[in-house]
């Protein structure tokens, strides 16, 4: 975790109130929503009369994330990114973090430092506010439980049980680069096991380790639909793959769905790691999961707006719920689509 010989402060010497002081003195407030944030019993938030949306996610060590190839800051940060995707799947605007984080004592204060800075330059990056949490001691390692809120217009709140039949369905960004980007990762990490003088190259794999460690929350998108006054009828973030999240607004809505395998963007990095895995590309769109995508479904007559839209790829329509979800294949066979995501109750899946 850290290679270098300075002195390390062990988290008993500050004590719970004294680490809470200490990481969180860089904390900035930038949202003038927030009427009291850390300090007090609890942060006041002040909305008007816009709706609140509230996400909380945990991630923990051995199950989310192997600290052997995760730097501490980039897992702050993405614990961050984690949470603002939900918020902006609701199409709204995230404004405020509280951040909890149970340690044990293998990490001393600078680790907790370094996880910290991942944390408040996300928030600075996205203009959300640290406005409380918590520190407690861990026996397994460390925790990281952030909950998120945000703010939009009751009229604009999208959820996932609003699509219909023949809404398109549409992405954003690219799919599969972040489940590549770890299988790369976890080959490396079996390498330096055999033989720890090795130097990974993964330069050629850059795009891919950044979308894993260091991804994006789709923070332009409820802007951008706003902008061209595109209303979405559903939408879900993609964290757990593609084909998961079709079937959770299908089930939601109680609608089906067909997605075509050659509408799917994948970037050139991702077709050519999986050939070099010898891993189908359309799978792991499909099923690899953490991209932090936006899934969502518009009425057709919203086609015009979006169809040349660089950040936007429609992939799909949703049917009527009686002709089920599937893949429909470059071969032109229709296949249904199965959940095979991530699942951290799942003790045959390897971690993602």
């Amino acid at each position: 975790m850290f290679e270098d010989n300075s002195p390390k402060t062990s988290l008993s010497e500050l004590g719970e109130f004294g680490l809470i002081d200490h990481l969180t003195r860089f904390v900035e407030i930038y949202q003038p929503s927030t009427l009291k944030g850390i300090g007090d019993d609890a942060a006041v938030i002040h909305h008007k009369d816009e709706a609140t949306v509230v996400t909380t996610d945990m991630l923990v060590e051995g199950v989310h994330f192997d600290l052997a190839y995760m730097p501490l800051k980039h897992l702050g940060y993405k614990a961050v990114m984690v949470n603002l995707s939900d918020v902006y799947a609701m199409n709204a605007e995230a404004t405020q973090i509280t951040v909890s984080i149970a340690a044990s004592n293998r990490f001393p204060v600078e680790a907790l430092e370094e996880l910290y800075a991942g944390i408040t330059l996300a928030a600075k990056t996205y203009k959300v506010d640290v406005v409380g949490g918590d520190t407690t001691s861990s026996t397994s390692g460390l925790v990281i439980s952030i909950t998120a809120l945000g703010k939009v217009d009751p009229k604009k709140v999208t959820s996932r049980d609003g699509a219909k039949p023949n809404d398109l369905l549409v992405v954003t960004g690219d799919l599969g680069a972040a489940y590549m980007g770890l299988q790369v990762l976890e080959r490396e990490k079996q390498v330096f096991k055999v033989n720890p003088n090795a130097q990974p190259d993964l330069e050629p794999y850059a795009y891919l380790v950044e979308r894993q460690l260091k991804p994006e929350a789709r923070k332009d998108i409820p802007g951008l639909l706003a902008a061209l006054e595109v209303q979405p009828t559903s939408m879900i973030d993609i964290s757990d793959g593609l084909s998961s999240e079709v079937i959770h607004i299908c089930k939601s809505s109680k609608v089906g769905a067909n997605i075509f395998e050659e509408k799917i963007p994948l970037d050139p990095a991702v077709i050519s790691v999986c050939e070099e895995f010898n891993i189908d590309s359309t799978t792991i769109a499909l099923n690899g999961g953490e991209d932090y995508e936006l899934l969502f479904t518009v009425d057709q007559k919203d086609f015009d707006k979006i169809k040349a839209n660089p950040n936007l790829t429609i992939v799909g329509h949703i049917t009527e719920e009686r002709e089920g979800m599937h893949l429909v294949t470059r071969g032109n066979q229709k296949i249904p689509i199965k959940a095979q995501g991530w699942n951290s109750f799942d003790d045959e899946k390897e971690e993602d």
